[in-house]
């Protein structure tokens, strides 16, 4: 038992997908499994409103725009077992979301290959006007070849490219959400009939490598203006686009000392551009199995692994890394594999087993369990406090079934997190960055994106500019 201490809250985080079969295959089996009704609604809203009852800070839609690469020399596995397709758009899912709360953070992917600035931008100002101010938005990039060829690519980008795509991107969302529109430029006075100033109005007159954008946004100040910034690259790339961008930073860490590591060389880097430690928060994604007692860990344990496809784990990893892992044999290793794909799970599948070469069973076992925290609640939030020491604010809990698994979270776990003080009991009011930051709505001024606030004020007059 640890000795309390004073610590900060943990963040807690419900990692979903608007889909059947989302990290853990095949746990859509089980017979309290409800994720195969990821095309209902209710069973979207019911988990929502429990997550905001339990006081979570966000619930965290992934997604994908396309297939995971070939296993076993195809992809006809990923369909017949459910691998993430059919998925659904986390966005439209999540505005329905916003009706249904009112203080959970509404966290969700898009990759900048599926949509081009100026329209996610608009939709994303339109999200977090609607929920008050709570959207998140996870940056990606994709790994996945079909993604690419979906939207009219050859195929994969390299991967330090795809980050200087993401670069542009995320300047182009920059200076519509924080530059386009002046604080008061919104006047509607009824009584003259001016709506708005165009002298606080400006077109952002952008013109990049890949992208030319004029301007204005069409959509004014959202109560963030730039939604909470979550990132999951991992990569040495990665790292330094955190760095850059991430108010939140989410970690497949296979062990606490890789979080540590991690979390130490983001938020140097981090200090070197002018931001604090304290800026980026870092989530870890484990799953948990909860009993009372020893004995119900390890019955639940069992139950669960009746119903765990390995090979369907084995496939996701695979298809992410861009390495077919299909039908060879479970001792093989993974060697030397250089790949375009996400190049941050490879390293954690090098750093997840003793002399960093893994098998296809290691593969196996890194998803399934090397990110799984079984035990009582008391040994559970220990272990949590371990991450925690290791420089993680929150965790993403990864679901094998839903609503379940986040059900036995909240009623074995949240308690005793409560206890040691380890949970908050109410929210603290203001946008999903107030509640995070406690230092306002909007982005500090040490943010790379700050700097494009009042940029364009010198522009010519509006009215004139044409």
């Amino acid at each position: 038992m640890s000795v309390f201490t004073e610590r900060p809250r943990l963040l807690l985080s419900a990692f979903a997908m608007n889909t059947t079969s989302h990290i853990l295959g095949g746990q859509w089996r089980h017979p309290a499994a409800e994720q195969h009704r990821f095309n209902d609604l209710r069973l979207w809203t019911d988990l929502a409103r429990t997550l905001e009852e339990a006081k979570f800070d966000a619930l965290f839609l992934a997604d994908v725009v396309g297939l995971y690469g070939n296993h076993g020399g195809g992809w006809s596995s990923h369909v017949e077992r459910g691998l993430q397709v059919p998925a659904n758009d986390p966005l439209v899912l999540q505005s329905a979301l916003a009706a249904s709360t009112e203080h959970l953070g509404l966290a969700l992917t898009s990759s900048v290959v599926q949509a081009h600035p100026f329209q996610f931008a608009r939709q994303l100002s339109t999200l977090d006007h609607l929920s008050g101010g709570r959207v998140a938005w996870n940056i990606v990039t994709s790994v996945l070849e079909n993604s690419f060829r979906n939207f009219g690519n050859d195929g994969l980008v390299e991967h330090d490219s795809r980050y200087d795509w993401a670069d542009e991107y995320l300047e182009v969302c920059y200076k519509l959400w924080e530059g386009s529109w002046d604080d008061g430029a919104l006047v509607q006075d009824k009584a003259t009939g001016r709506h708005a100033d165009p002298s606080k109005v400006h077109k952002i007159n952008h013109l990049g490598p890949r992208y030319s954008v004029e301007g204005p946004h069409l959509v004014a100040p959202s109560p963030q203006r730039t939604p909470l910034l979550f990132q999951a690259g991992s990569s040495g790339r990665g790292q330094h686009f955190a760095a850059a961008n991430a108010e939140a930073a989410f970690l497949f860490a296979p062990n606490v000392e890789y979080a540590r590591k991690t979390t130490a060389s983001v938020r140097a880097l981090a200090r070197t551009l002018g931001r604090r430690d304290e800026d980026i928060k870092f989530f870890a994604g484990l799953s948990f199995v909860v009993g009372s007692t020893e004995a119900e860990v390890r019955s639940k344990q069992a139950e669960l692994d009746e119903y765990l496809d390995l090979d369907m784990i084995v496939a996701h990893i695979g298809g992410g890394i861009g390495v077919d892992l299909g039908g060879l044999p479970l001792d093989t290793t993974l060697g030397d594999v250089r790949t375009d794909g996400a190049r941050g799970v490879l390293e954690a599948l090098f750093a997840s087993v003793p002399g960093g070469n893994p098998t296809i069973a290691d593969v196996a076992r890194y998803r399934a369990y090397n990110q799984q925290i079984a035990g009582t609640p008391e040994q559970i939030v220990d272990q949590l406090e371990s991450w925690q020491e290791a420089g993680v604010d929150g965790i993403n809990i990864i679901n094998q079934t839903i609503p379940g698994s986040y059900q036995d979270f909240i009623d074995g776990v949240l308690p005793e997190l409560r206890r040691r003080g380890l949970a908050q009991t109410d929210y603290r009011p203001g946008t999903l960055r107030d509640k995070l930051f406690g230092e306002g709505p909007l982005l500090p001024r040490r943010h790379r994106a700050a700097a494009h606030r009042g940029a364009f004020a010198e522009a010519l007059d509006p009215v004139t500019a044409g």
